[in-house]
């Protein structure tokens, strides 16, 4: 079987740079950190490992890359504090971690997939999970030495990341990772952790990642309708654009998925005015894009 990984960094503004050439710009930037993290899961895959394992390391290159909201690249909430959001999911077994409100961690996806293997649970928040981490001898970050965003940043980047992959076992997995809206009231928590809105994999359908209106795409239960629509007989691009578009029908909102489903078929779908992404497949070819909606 063919493995393959799909990653996005956040659907959103971009400041309309979408059409820019290429330069040291945000979204090139982002586009930059997309092909390294699909290149870092499609290399685990190649040595015969995990799409699991491939969604942790593609997240935690995203989480690293201070253009994107994800991270070292969070939005601060109204206090002025970084909180975060991950989740990841084993589409094999459904067993799936997730941490929120988590501060002071560099990655959240890997803390997040300690919860999955290390606890009886499956979702820690705040101070829960940073007691967990410490128990764990999680590492550790001072997140207000990480980068200021200006005041305008919503409308220059995107929102959340994450990834779907798909191993030559024909394992599905998904993982994403968020520092939220920018000036979220403190304790908020979008989503991203929530299993079936952020993000949802099952081997008898899909792998599904979302970005963009939280509080919309939880409604809405978005990864997970993707991945029903897909096992009712959908495509999986049909099926993505499908959910994208109730989004904007239904709820007036905006966002984007990506996804892989059990052939290994790809659908992204936005209706934000870009969305950038990667794609790797067998020999370690990468390639990336910016949708746009």
């Amino acid at each position: 079987m063919k493995a393959s990984i799909v990653v996005h960094g956040g659907a959103g503004g971009w400041a309309g740079q979408a059409g820019q050439p290429a330069g040291d710009d945000p979204l090139r930037r982002a586009l930059a950190a997309c092909e390294e993290a699909a290149r870092a899961g499609e290399a685990i895959m190649a040595r015969g490992g995990s799409a699991l394992d491939a969604v942790e390391a593609a997240v935690r290159v995203l989480e690293d890359e201070p253009s994107l909201n994800a991270g070292r690249g969070s939005f601060r909430n109204l206090a002025g504090e970084v909180e975060m959001d991950a989740l990841i999911m084993d589409g094999a077994t459904l067993a799936l971690g997730a941490v929120a409100i988590v501060r002071d961690v560099c990655n959240p996806v890997s803390l997040a997939r300690r919860v999955m293997t290390d606890t009886p649970h499956t979702l820690l928040a705040a101070e829960g999970a940073a007691r967990f981490a410490d128990a764990i001898g999680f590492p550790r970050c001072d997140t207000r030495m990480w980068p200021l965003h200006p005041a305008d940043a919503a409308r220059a980047a995107g929102d959340t990341v994450g990834a779907v992959a798909r191993d030559r076992a024909g394992n599905l997995a998904v993982a994403v990772s968020t520092g939220g809206i920018p000036r979220k009231m403190p304790g908020r928590i979008g989503d991203s952790p929530l299993a079936g809105c952020g993000g949802y994999a099952d081997n008898a359908s899909a792998a599904v990642a979302a970005t963009g209106d939280g509080e919309a795409l939880m409604k809405l239960v978005a990864s997970k309708r993707v991945c029903d629509d897909i096992a009712r007989g959908a495509s999986v691009q049909a099926a993505c654009e499908a959910t994208v578009a109730l989004l904007a029908q239904r709820l007036g909102a905006s966002g984007g998925l990506i996804a892989l489903d059990r052939a290994g078929e790809a659908g992204i779908a936005c209706n934000t005015p870009a969305m950038p992404y990667a794609w790797a497949g067998e020999h370690g070819v990468v390639r990336s894009a910016v949708r746009t909606g």
